[in-house]
């Protein structure tokens, strides 16, 4: 018996879509976040993102890795939270922020600026919040 070769289709080979991996789903939500001033417990991730909390826990510890970016991930215990009787633990609750690079040179500026000047509209700044 003669078995058909099935013919790969080059069209739709050549056709594959981009799908970010959970890290980067977990990085770009965690770096929105702390754009925002928010800080978000594992649930909250997880509800977010629909990946299962030790999951998000484990890609966190990688984010600290300089393969992964060299990310801090801070951590905090939230405060001022009713917990039900099944958890009675302490929530964490967590943020991302970018590592500066050791000898980076960073952008101070030298010029002294004219008094009653600054350099960004500050009633524009605080009139339309990014978050």
């Amino acid at each position: 018996m003669r078995r058909k070769r099935l013919r790969r289709n080059r069209k739709a080979r050549a056709m594959r879509t981009f799908a970010p991996s959970q890290r980067e789903v977990l990085r770009d939500v965690l770096l929105s976040a702390t754009e925002c001033g928010s800080w978000l417990t594992l649930r909250e991730l997880s509800q977010l993102t629909q990946y299962g909390e030790a999951s998000i826990s484990a890609q966190l510890r990688h984010l600290r890795k300089p393969k992964y970016g060299s990310y801090v991930v801070e951590k905090r215990v939230r405060r001022d939270l009713v917990v039900r009787d099944v958890e009675r633990g302490a929530i964490w609750e967590y943020r991302l922020a970018k590592k500066d690079a050791v000898g980076t040179p960073r952008n101070w500026t030298s010029n002294v600026l004219p008094t009653g000047t600054l350099p960004i509209d500050v009633a524009a700044a605080i009139a339309t919040p990014s978050c």
